[in-house]
């Protein structure tokens, strides 16, 4: 307890930010296709379903309309938004420009002691692949990629890849998850970090091109429709 202006001030103890917090949990929910694009979402009705007040729920809603994956619609709340194949595919194709090249540039960047926390986040992203918890797969696949870039040491590159993955709807994963083919796919982060282990960039960036691939390929629906 400290004095400030004759007043005894009791220092809180630093809270977790519940707004950044829901507003992971509703990013990924969104990503992963939980709440159905096109619907219509009522902060009140998001806060019970969180156990919080509605504050935080419109504030990270509000967050998520500037990234585009929602759209507030005055007086009845957030309506998803809905990805076309065309945004799908631009946003792939960006993604293709900047990561693969990436990956190349952060291999002789990551220093030997990194690897077995990178090789602990792959490891979470097959344990979830296998046991269907998608919101936990999408988390973790995107804790990895972006901590995996943060070594191409280019922190704008970083923050729009991240902007871009938050786009990026991945379509039929559920589908993926129930044919078996998920696993498979969540195994190709172990090969990159085999890769960069072995100092081979050029592999580390072939094996990160196939990969991002699988959005418009296994990972999207247009084949579905």
């Amino acid at each position: 307890m400290t004095t400030t202006a004759g007043r005894n001030v009791v220092r809180l103890p630093k809270q977790p930010n519940i707004r950044e917090t829901v507003k992971m949990a509703l990013q990924s929910a969104i990503i992963s296709g939980e709440m159905e694009p096109g619907r219509v979402y009522s902060a009140p009705s998001l806060a019970e379903e969180f156990g919080v007040s509605a504050t935080p729920i419109r504030e990270a809603m509000l967050d998520l309309a500037r990234q585009g994956l929602v759209v507030a619609m005055p007086n009845r709340g957030f309506q998803i938004t809905q990805l076309s194949e065309k945004d799908l595919v631009e946003v792939t194709q960006l993604r293709l420009m900047l990561e693969p090249p990436a990956v190349e540039a952060a291999t002789a960047n990551v220093p030997a002691e990194a690897l077995v926390g990178l090789r602990e986040q792959c490891d979470a992203i097959l344990r979830h692949a296998e046991s269907g918890d998608l919101v936990a797969y999408l988390t973790a696949d995107r804790e990895f990629h972006l901590a995996l870039l943060a070594y191409a040491q280019n922190d704008r590159l970083v923050d729009l890849v991240a902007s871009l993955r938050s786009q990026t709807r991945l379509f039929g994963l559920s589908e993926l998850y129930a044919e078996g083919r998920l696993p498979a796919s969540a195994r190709e982060h172990h090969a990159m970090i085999d890769a960069i282990e072995a100092g081979d960039g050029a592999r580390a960036r072939e094996i990160t091109h196939a990969h991002i691939e699988h959005v418009l390929t296994d990972w999207s629906d247009r084949d579905r429709r």
